[in-house]
């Protein structure tokens, strides 16, 4: 692949949380997807999130989750690493979809923690690694308590970096502190979740992102890494402030980041969402206007 990768970042750096495009009658758009995946692969991103809830996962069936693998996976080719989001709030069904995105070529899964049953620790880290045996694929653990209700306790990711297949995590914990023990006690590569906390996370170690705001603005995303990396914090810490109105319109508006990035690429969102209004449209507009003026 040739991609940034090595092993610190398994992954690359800039990986985009890719929504799922449907068509103006609410079908999955295999086409619209693979030009999708390709146009963000050409713009800098190193590799693509699918299936997570960005991608609606909650409202696509196994066989689109599958289908959609496959038809980004022929998109980008060996241009960039395709994770596939395969977390459930059942085991056997994740494995089952972990299985199914193994053989549709994914080069990496993104498993979160089961939600709702609010499992206790012990059994976050069983269904963690039952998934993780079940492939030959490279994990990345997904910690997002606001929504799932479970923390991935530190303790727990611990024991957790120790397996093999284990070697990153989606990181939308808002804990910083907790995060930057454990990339000092492992090995496991961290990548931003939360876009406020990409250049935070990067400077303490983290090894990137995974953005919804990068299917609408890759470049500007990754460019707030490229100047971390060439030695100008300050030029990166510009570059951050420049995208922050478009993030803060995107992710902290009242609407969920698919929704936004929807309205900005013209796609369709299924029920429960709804889409946004012209108003918050023409908003969005603006401030991405006025991101790549800049």
């Amino acid at each position: 692949m040739t991609t940034s990768r090595h092993p610190a970042r398994p992954f690359g750096r800039a990986l985009c949380a890719m929504v799922t495009p449907f068509t103006a009658s609410y079908e999955l758009d295999l086409a619209a997807a693979r030009e999708l995946a390709a146009r963000l692969v050409d713009n800098g991103c190193d590799g693509l999130v699918l299936n997570g809830t960005t991608g609606e996962s909650p409202t696509t069936s196994d066989e689109e989750k599958t289908a959609l693998v496959r038809a980004v996976v022929e998109a980008v080719g060996d241009r960039a690493a395709v994770v596939a989001g395969v977390g459930s709030a059942s085991t056997a069904h994740t494995v089952a979809l972990a299985r199914a995105a193994e053989q549709a070529g994914a080069d990496g899964l993104l498993v979160v923690t089961p939600y709702y049953s609010r499992p206790p620790q012990d059994a976050v880290e069983a269904h963690f690694r039952t998934v993780a045996d079940a492939t030959a694929l490279p994990v990345m653990l997904y910690d997002i308590p606001g929504r799932t209700g479970t923390r991935i306790e530190t303790a727990t990711m611990l024991r957790l970096a120790e397996h093999e297949r284990i070697v990153a995590v989606k990181d939308c914990a808002y804990d910083l502190l907790g995060s930057t023990k454990v990339i000092g006690r492992t090995s496991l590569a961290y990548y931003s979740g939360c876009e406020e906390l990409n250049l935070p996370l990067y400077a303490v170690g983290g090894a990137g992102y995974v953005s919804t705001v990068a299917n609408v603005a890759p470049g500007a995303m990754r460019s707030v890494l490229d100047a971390h990396d060439a030695g100008t914090p300050a030029e990166a810490a510009r570059r951050n402030q420049l995208a922050l109105p478009l993030t803060e319109l995107m992710m902290t508006s009242g609407l969920p980041g698919t929704v936004t990035a929807k309205a900005l690429l013209g796609f369709a969102v299924r029920a429960p969402l709804q889409p946004a209004d012209h108003g918050t449209t023409e908003r969005l507009r603006g401030a991405l206007e006025g991101l790549l003026r800049n």
